[in-house]
Formats: C-alpha cells, structure tokens, sequence
C-alpha cells in the first residue's frame, strides 16, 4: 500500500501563529542532527494536496500542508516531492527512467518541506526548510548518514545527516534520512565568514578550461542571488587557473583554498567511490560538467570551498563497478583516452577524465598531502574500530522502524537483506582499508 492510498480526510489547512515559547523556536539544529536520537516527524496534507504530488511527483510542485514534531505543529508548510533522475527510477510509472514522469509508485520517496512557506520568518530549529531522503537506493540505509560523517570526521564541510521515522497522514511511511540542506544556513553553521556566494553544480572551469560567464555563475548561486550578486572572485580564481603554468600551480590554488581541506576531501570522495559526484564528467553531446557538489567562497578570507552532496550512490563500487552508470574509469590522476570523451557504463554514457580539468589536475600533484590524509582516514574514522562502532551505533537506532516498514509494505527492505547490505557495507570498507 502506498501513502497516499489512505483516505485522508480532506480540511483546510491551518494558520498557527506561534506563540514564542515553541521549542523549535528555542533549539538549534543540533538538536535535529543528533546522533543519539531516532526522531519522528508526522506530515498531514488533505487528500486532494497529496493525490495532486502522488499523481506527478517529478514535477516536484508544492502543496500546502501541516508539520508535526515534538508536540508542536507549524503550519502551513509547502511540501514535495524531490530527486534528480535516480530518486525516481522504479518508483515512477512512466516508462522511461531518464526522464521521470507519471503517478508514484514506491512506498516512499524522497521529500522537502518547507520551513519558509508564504514567507514565514520564523526558523524551525535555525533551519528554512528539511529534507527526508527516501534511500530507496541504498538498502543498507547508510551511504548518506556515514559518508557525510566521515568527510565531516576529516574537517570538511559536509551536510549534517541521521535516521528519522517519518508518518504521513497518520501512517508510518518507513526510515529516511534526514540530511541537512546545503543554504545559508548551511553556510552560517560552518562559517564564521558566512555573507559570501553558495554555488550549486558550477565549476571554476568549464571543460574548454576557461570560466563560465557571469551570467552562468549567477543562475548556479544559492544565496545572495537576489543582492545584485558579485560573482567576481570564483570567476577570476577560475581564470588565474587557466592562464597559470607549472611555476604557478600551487601557489595560485594555495593562495584561494585550504589545502588540507581540499585533499582530506579527495581522499574520501575517492576512498568511499562517490562515483556519482564531482569527479564523474558527464558528457550530453558537446559538453561535459560533473555534479552533486557545492562551492562556497568566503567573502572576507577569500578562500572557496567544495561540499559534498547526494551520497547515496557512494560506497557502491568500492570492490567493483556494481553501479552500471556511475563508475569513474580513471585511478585518481590518471587520465583516459587522451582527454576525449568515452563511453564507460552499461547504458553508453560518456564521461571525460577529471584529471583533464586543470583545476582537478593542480590537486593531483599534492601526493604527499594525499599520502598523509589518507593514513589519517583510514587509521582514524574508517579504521574497523572506529567506523564498525559508528554502523552497529546507527543500526541499532532504526533496526525496528526497518522491521515495522518491511511488515507493512511490499517494496520495504527486508530485515534479513537489510543486515546483510550491513554485512557487506563492512567489507566493502574493510577492502578499501586493505587496498
């Protein structure tokens, strides 16, 4: 049975003024991003608002409903549904997975609710909006929650993420995660210097290894895009790249990035095969990009920063390219088919080197750093110790809202293929740490 096959009864939504004493008035988001606490939070929405997402979740349009958390409601809130391609495969009834469409399928599916509906001022826990990611891709229920703790582990900048039990219209839906968005207020829980540009999926260079226009910069911003925003910095660090030579490399990168920052990245990125993020170039005709990463420049430190995103597909090919679109064909700083694009997935899908990205290039050449981050992770927080405590810790938060959801639903993972992705989660880190 699916979520919206209940007969939610059909109301007007409310408008609850606070009163200010609320505790999601009060608490920050620690509070949320917990590590100790399996939370649940309940959606209402009348029938005909979520009839209208179940029958186009692609579409990804808002409709007006309730929150209900800690014995507080907010409302209105706007909630949809959300994901890029893969959020939507097999779980949508159109018959063609590279383009979404038709109703929902799947018992769950990824979810964003909006805090800052009708221009709500008021914060819920310090943030504007929440995101429940469904994991339907991942049946260990782990990637997000461990990838993004270890990139945090090793000082980068990376969304904050757990388990929580989510209820919609009074029926538990089953275990998502819930991962911090990366916005402002992404950018003012991790930056002192937190006034500056948030870019989403744009790169100092494009693969012609020149920058991308003001214009192009400006539609990829995520905060300060309604401010006559200045795109100056990224934009000119791109071109100081471009026109560097050997000499030059490292200064120019050192002179605008943390190093230690920028490899401890790498080194995770690479050692857990996020294979679907910023070193994977996609290729659609002419033109290659990579995606699901952030850059944020500090306006006073000028410094830019890469944040990680969409981890679900990580971990995957660790021992083997068992993701037929994902895998990277390239070691780290090896390049391919004399930087032309090729053909390296099951579905023909071109991809170009990451090393033949100057920027991507400069980066390789730091393998002492590389060498020391990665004694550093494998020896710290993925040593078997110290990452097996962290998965066992987790499992034993969700294991019986895992077993309430598969007794419930056809398409919930088992307990039994639950624990054993668990099992093979742990080899699959075990033969990164022997490799």
């Amino acid at each position: 049975m699916q979520s919206g096959d209940s007969n939610a009864p059909e109301f007007e939504v409310p408008t609850i003024i606070s009163s200010g004493e609320e505790q999601y008035l009060n608490e920050g988001s620690s509070y949320l991003f917990n590590q100790d606490t399996l939370h649940t939070f309940e959606l209402k929405l009348p029938q005909s608002a979520l009839s209208k997402i179940d029958a186009n979740p692609a579409a990804e349009q808002y409709v007006e409903g309730m929150l209900i958390f800690a014995r507080d409601t907010i409302s209105p809130v706007g909630i949809r549904y959300k994901g890029s391609i893969g959020a939507f495969v097999n779980c949508v009834s159109g018959n063609n997975w590279a383009e979404p469409s038709g109703h929902k399928t799947c018992t769950k599916l990824s979810i964003k609710v909006k805090i800052n509906w009708k221009d709500r001022e008021e914060k819920f826990y310090k943030l504007k909006k929440l995101q429940f990611h469904s994991q339907n891709n991942d049946p260990s229920q782990m990637h997000e929650r461990l990838g993004y703790w270890l990139f945090r582990e090793m000082g980068v900048p990376a969304p904050r993420s757990v388990h929580a039990k989510l209820k919609i219209n009074d029926r538990y839906v089953g275990v998502f995660a819930l991962t911090e968005q990366v916005d402002g207020r992404f950018v003012k829980h991790n930056f002192d210097d937190d006034e500056g540009n948030l870019y989403k999926e744009i790169w100092p260079l494009s693969m012609d290894g020149v920058p991308y226009s003001n214009g192009e910069y400006i539609n990829a911003l995520k905060t300060n895009e309604d401010e006559s925003p200045n795109v100056d910095f990224i934009r000119d660090f791109g071109q100081k790249v471009a026109d560097s030579n050997m000499s030059q490399y490292k200064e120019i990168v050192e002179e605008s990035m943390d190093i230690d920052e920028i490899i401890s990245y790498v080194v995770v990125d690479r050692t857990i095969k996020h294979d679907d993020g910023p070193f994977h170039w996609y290729c659609f005709g002419d033109n290659c990009s990579s995606h699901n990463f952030y850059f944020y420049e500090e306006p006073n430190n000028k410094k830019l920063h890469l944040i990680p995103w969409d981890l679900d597909n990580a971990f995957e090919n660790i021992i083997n390219d068992s993701n037929p679109i994902t895998p990277i064909a390239d070691d780290w700083g090896e390049t391919s088919n004399n930087c032309k694009p090729f053909k390296n997935s099951f579905f023909g899908i071109e991809q170009w080197s990451a090393n033949c990205d100057k920027l991507t290039s400069i980066w390789a050449l730091y393998e002492d750093e590389y060498k020391e981050k990665e004694s550093q992770l494998l020896n710290g927080p993925m040593s078997q110790n110290s990452v097996d405590e962290m998965i066992d810790k987790w499992s034993d938060q969700i294991k019986d809202a895992t077993q309430e959801a598969s007794q419930m639903y056809d398409d919930a993972i088992s307990i039994n293929k639950w624990e054993s992705e668990l099992s093979k989660l742990k080899d699959q880190l075990k033969y990164a740490r022997n490799k």
